[in-house]
């Protein structure tokens, strides 16, 4: 038995114990994660510079003062930013035009798939009919297949139509099947809670009012995520350009006006570097409507996760 007279001295040696176990923890576990932090940083750093090698390269080239592939790491005739003015100036080569004819098309396409997707997306996750999940099935299994499989059929179908190389057909091509890339939408309308939609109905709101009155005000960051992501394929798509669109050239788009530009041998001697001059400046648009747009364009795919 205890003696009754060395109890409270046992009892702080027991505390004092505990505290020391409990520093020594403490002080394990913040040098554990400053060292899984450390390494981590530096695998994030590195995943940096692998990522901004490319983009540096692409504007090295652009400003190199030569013309033909390089051959040295440096250029000899030094840097400079005619290619710049080239493409801006030329008759021979109508970037502007290009520009000017992506710029329309994915403009168009970004409006008309983003309704279409919106659309889709609240239909499939506000609406309960007999055919829903075999549709989203479907579709699953659909999007599985890559859309350049169709294209001589697509092509086919526009040349017997009549408007096969118009921008039309371009517009029609990227935007029939936006409706299927619904998912990632309809994961953040699940996130919008029904109770809304009930209130609303209770009012007598009907399904296109609660759609456009209440879910499309609240779902900011999945509309915006959604104008982008359609905004981006007929920016850089040269696929379907170049299947539809052929000996067209006063509709090219600028993916397949600077493939034509290096597509020779004479080509890529002459035009190399104007080649890269132009690929940056097509990066241009996309980078500021990403920069002005970053925090929508996050929360639209983390919240887009949450719930399929």
């Amino acid at each position: 038995m205890i003696n009754a007279k060395y109890a409270p001295e046992q009892k702080v040696l027991t505390d004092q114990t505990d505290k020391a176990a409990e520093e020594k923890k403490y002080h394990s576990m913040r040098t554990k994660n400053a060292i899984v932090n450390t390494f981590s940083y530096i695998f994030l750093a590195v995943l940096g510079i692998l990522w901004i090698i490319p983009i540096f390269g692409v504007f090295y080239i652009s400003i190199r003062n030569e013309s033909g592939q390089p051959i040295t790491l440096v250029p000899a005739d030094g840097f400079t930013m005619n290619h710049y003015l080239y493409l801006l100036t030329t008759d021979e080569y109508p970037f502007k035009v290009w520009f000017f004819n992506t710029m329309i098309v994915a403009l168009c396409v970004m409006l008309i798939s983003t309704v279409f997707v919106l659309a889709v997306a609240y239909t499939m996750s506000r609406l309960r009919f007999k055919t829903r999940k075999g549709l989203m099935n479907i579709n699953l299994i659909l999007g599985m297949f890559p859309g350049f499989m169709s294209m001589i059929a697509v092509y086919n179908i526009l040349k017997a139509v009549g408007i096969d190389g118009s921008l039309a057909s371009l517009i029609l091509v990227y935007s029939a099947s936006s409706g299927m890339g619904f998912y990632i939408a309809k994961g953040f309308f699940d996130t919008v809670s029904k109770s809304l939609d009930e209130a609303a109905r209770i009012d007598g709101a009907n399904n296109f009012k609660v759609f456009y009155k209440i879910i499309v005000p609240l779902s900011k960051p999945i509309v915006v995520y959604t104008m982008l992501t359609s905004f981006m394929g007929p920016w850089v798509d040269y696929i379907f350009s170049s299947v539809i669109l052929r000996v067209n050239t006063q509709n090219y788009t600028v993916a397949l006006g600077l493939y034509n530009m290096v597509s020779t041998r004479e080509g890529m001697n002459q035009n190399f570097t104007a080649f890269f001059a132009g690929s940056v400046m097509i990066s241009i648009p996309i980078m500021i409507l990403f920069l002005a747009t970053q925090k929508y364009y996050v929360s639209g795919v983390t919240g887009g996760s949450v719930k399929g």
